[in-house]
């Protein structure tokens, strides 16, 4: 008896006769997805919705955020193809548990695409996102989260990358504070952008622009002379929903990053059982 022969289990001949059996049997297993299709129709989106799956977000401060995020993952398919190879999406999240940036999200898509041999593709992925706040007096510091969505689309290896988040933030009446002898009612409100993004933009950067438009931003915790500020600031910043909107494209329309854009206010009133909105929406590329 060799050194080998220590190291190295021995294979019987019926070892390797079952290990044939079984690798044939997996070659003989029909991919009925793969099959032709004489219906001639083809389809836009077909993929996985809905599922989960824990991203790390790399954040402005060089850190990054551990989060869950929710997945929609689609394709198109071929008017011959009877069905995709819904495995392999899931397989593709499970190769990207590393640091999620725009960068990784659009190799993402073009990982996707190869995969399953699509022409175009389409990712969206939501999750909540934390930015921690200073109270503008005490300097207290609290956590206050945001609800972001990245939104990637691929055709013909052609990337186009959106980012929606939706910041909520303080509205005060114009209208109530000039008829009003002792104050305007206020509402929490949420500002709605959905960006097309050419380049790097930092999502506390659209965030930020987002919340200097508002009447007055939130925070997460404050204290007695923090709230005497921002009721103070609010009063002296009045806004109506269609303000909010018409400032906030004003400002986006000054960031060459921004390529096209979708804004909604949605204002939940204090003295009416119904909100106020309003939308502006605007492609760049058109303006000429």
């Amino acid at each position: 008896m060799n050194d080998t022969d220590l190291l190295e289990p021995k294979t019987s001949k019926q070892d390797t006769s079952d290990t044939k059996m079984s690798k044939h049997k997996i070659d003989t297993i029909a991919d009925v997805q793969n099959s032709h299709d004489t219906r001639h129709i083809a389809i836009d989106k077909v993929g996985i919705k809905d599922i989960r799956h824990p991203v790390r977000i790399k954040d402005r401060s060089g850190g990054e955020q551990s989060t869950i995020a929710n997945f929609n993952m689609y394709v198109n398919l071929p008017h011959n193809f009877k069905g995709t190879h819904m495995s392999r999406f899931v397989e593709i999240l499970n190769c990207h548990e590393r640091e999620i940036t725009t960068q990784s999200f659009k190799e993402m898509l073009g990982e996707m695409t190869e995969r399953l041999e699509a022409e175009s593709g389409h990712v969206e992925m939501n999750f909540p996102y934390f930015i921690n706040k200073t109270a503008p007096v005490s300097g207290v510091q609290s956590l206050l989260d945001y609800d972001v969505t990245l939104i990637g689309e691929i055709t013909n290896k052609d990337v186009t990358l959106n980012i929606k988040v939706q910041v909520p933030v303080t509205s005060l009446c114009p209208c109530s504070k000039k008829i009003s002898e002792y104050g305007a009612h206020n509402q929490r409100s949420h500002v709605t952008v959905n960006a097309k993004i050419e380049g790097f933009i930092w999502i506390e950067e659209l965030i930020t622009l987002i919340e200097e438009q508002a009447s007055c931003e939130l925070y997460g915790l404050l204290k007695r002379p923090d709230e005497k500020y921002v009721t103070e600031k609010a009063y002296d910043n009045p806004k109506f929903v269609e303000d909010m909107v018409r400032d906030v494209s004003a400002q986006l329309n000054a960031d060459d990053r921004i390529v096209s854009y979708t804004i909604e206010s949605e204002n939940f009133e204090s003295i009416h059982n119904h909100s106020a909105y309003a939308l502006i929406s605007h492609d760049k590329s058109k303006d000429n």
